[in-house]
């Protein structure tokens, strides 16, 4: 057995290699209403609600977006997605990650801002099964970089949010994870560089789920004693 925290994953970006499909997705949608954007002025913006997304995406063309264009627009994006789900897949360790702390009794839980409709997809590839608590933006008011998502895992693995670590890839992953008083680690696999994610609040930064796996023991899970 191991003791240690209990563990909060984001999941695009952290556990699987999506970053890049939602990235295209986006852009797919957003061309459809006339809007053109570099792909890399809407990877910075990934990991946002999409409601948030949209709203600071189109605030730096200076367009106007009504409630019902970006409702259109969340929609495009979740069928270009779809299209795209297939090629997803998860990061290096992830599966092993997972397995591991399962095994020795670690709780953990994913918290992601996408639906579960499109999540559902990429949580199977993991081998995510419906024992494993998930909390998707269909269950919160507000998503990153709001707390919601977090506090509302450790809730349902009956913890207190201090005694958890928040693992994400993104910016808005660990603002909001200070926020919710947790502790943050970062990992580089979507995309965001180490002072980037070390300036939003990450206290440790690996490259993927392997390289947090190997160094377990410094966020505080170790071999019971």
């Amino acid at each position: 057995m191991a003791t240690g925290p209990a563990f909060l994953f984001d999941l695009d970006g952290t556990l699987v290699d999506s970053v890049y499909q939602h990235v295209l997705a986006w852009r797919e949608a957003l061309e459809a209403a006339g809007i053109e954007l570099a792909v890399w002025r809407i990877h910075r913006r990934i990991g946002m609600s999409g409601g948030l997304f949209l709203n600071a995406l189109l605030r730096e063309t200076g367009r106007p977006v009504s409630a019902e264009e970006a409702a259109w627009l969340q929609r495009l994006h979740a069928e270009a997605y779809a299209r795209l789900a297939s090629r997803v897949r998860p990061l290096p360790g992830a599966r092993e990650l997972l397995a591991y702390l399962s095994e020795r009794g670690v709780p953990w839980a994913i918290a992601t801002s996408g639906h579960r409709a499109s999540a559902q997809p990429t949580l199977d590839s993991l081998g995510v099964g419906p024992e494993a608590p998930v909390v998707t933006r269909d269950l919160v008011r507000h998503a990153k970089p709001d707390p919601d998502l977090f506090l509302a895992a450790a809730e349902r693995l009956g913890v207190d949010i201090a005694d958890a670590v928040v693992v994400g890839d993104s910016i808005w992953d660990l603002l909001a994870a200070r926020r919710a008083r947790a502790l943050g680690v970062g990992l580089l696999s979507g995309g965001y560089g180490q002072d980037e994610l070390q300036a939003a609040g990450a206290y440790r930064v690996y490259e993927d789920p392997a390289d947090l796996l190997r160094h377990l023991d410094e966020v505080g899970v170790r071999a019971a004693e």
